[in-house]
C-alpha cells in the first residue's frame, strides 16, 4: 500500500485516551490577557504538568507536541526522530519535500496526517483524539515552473485550552479566509529561512497578524536567518528569549503577557 494511501486509511482513525477530555481553546475568540512566567523546563520523558502541553524542538520544522494524558504528536516527521523509543499517535507532514516528510512512517502509528493535495484533492483533517483536536488549512506553493495549489497545510492542534499552530513551508501570506480558518494562535511554529519559505519581511508580518503569545522559530539555516528574523521581530515589539533550551511546557494560564519570541535550540531524541 502506498503511503498517500496508507495516509488517507490512518487519518480516519483515532485513539482517544477515555478518561482524559480537551479543555475548549479559543483558536476562534479572543484570548484572556495573562501574565505570568510560562517556562517550565524538563525532558520529553517526563510526565507533562496538568492542563499543560509540552513542545521539544527536534530539529528543521519537527517538533515533538505531548500531552498531559500521554499523548504524543510529530509535526513534519520524516521517520528520523533519534534513538527515542516512541512510537507517536499522530504524525503531520505538511508537504511533499524530503526533509518534511517520508513515503515509510512507521506502521505502528495510529495516525499519519498528509498535508499536500493530490490526485484524490485536498487532504482536509479534523481529528478528534478526545484530549485533542487536530486540523489543517491548506495553503499554496511555489513549484518548479508554476504554482502548486494546495500544497502545504498549515496544522492547528487544540490541546490544553491552547492553541498551537504549525505554518508548515508556508510560501505565501495567508488571504483573510485563510486567516479565519486559522482563528486565534496561542502559539505558533514559523519558518524563518527568509527566503526558502517566505521571505524574513513577510514572515514578520504573518506573525504581526496573528499576534500569538508565543513564536518559536524553526527552519533556520544557521545564526545569520535566525538573527534576521529576531531582530525584525523585536523591532515589531516582540520580546525574545534565547536561553540556549530544547523544549517549553506551557498552558493557559502561564503564557507570557506580551507576544515573545521564544528560541528552541533542536535536538533529536534520545
Amino acid at each position: 500500500m502506498s503511503m498517500i494511501r496508507l495516509a488517507a486509511a490512518l487519518t480516519l482513525t483515532a485513539t482517544p485516551l477515555a478518561a482524559q477530555e480537551r479543555i475548549e481553546s479559543h483558536c476562534h475568540a479572543l484570548a484572556q490577557n495573562m501574565a505570568a512566567p510560562y517556562v517550565q523546563l524538563a525532558s520529553y520523558t517526563d510526565p507533562v504538568p496538568a492542563e499543560s502541553v509540552r513542545i521539544s524542538y527536534v530539529g528543521h520544522a519537527s517538533f515533538l507536541i505531548q500531552t498531559e494524558g500521554g499523548l504524543a504528536f510529530i509535526t513534519d516527521y520524516t521517520g528520523d526522530q533519534g534513538g527515542a523509543d516512541l512510537i507517536p499517535d499522530v504524525v503531520t507532514m505538511n508537504n511533499a519535500h524530503i526533509s518534511h516528510f517520508t513515503w515509510s512512517p512507521d506502521p505502528d502509528i495510529p495516525n499519519v496526517l498528509q498535508g499536500w493535495a493530490d490526485g484524490d484533492g485536498q487532504r482536509n483533517h479534523e481529528l478528534d483524539l478526545g484530549e485533542a483536536l487536530i486540523r489543517n488549512i491548506h495553503t499554496d506553493i511555489r513549484g518548479y515552473e508554476s504554482l502548486v495549489e494546495d500544497g502545504n497545510s498549515i496544522f492547528v492542534f487544540e490541546v490544553a485550552g491552547l492553541c498551537i499552530g504549525h505554518l508548515g513551508h508556508l510560501h505565501h501570506v495567508p488571504d483573510a479566509g485563510q486567516y479565519a480558518e486559522i482563528g486565534r494562535l496561542d502559539v505558533v511554529m514559523a519558518a524563518v529561512d527568509g527566503g526558502v519559505s517566505l521571505d524574513t519581511q513577510s514572515m514578520i508580518r504573518v506573525m504581526e497578524r496573528l499576534r500569538a503569545r508565543v513564536v518559536i522559530p524553526m527552519h533556520w539555516f544557521g545564526r545569520y536567518t535566525l538573527d534576521r528574523f529576531l531582530g525584525g521581530m523585536r523591532d515589531g515589539d516582540f520580546d525574545v528569549v534565547d536561553a540556549g533550551i530544547g523544549e517549553i511546557t506551557l498552558s493557559m494560564d502561564t503564557l507570557p503577557g506580551r507576544p515573545t519570541v521564544m528560541v528552541l535550540q533542536p535536538g533529536m531524541l534520545d
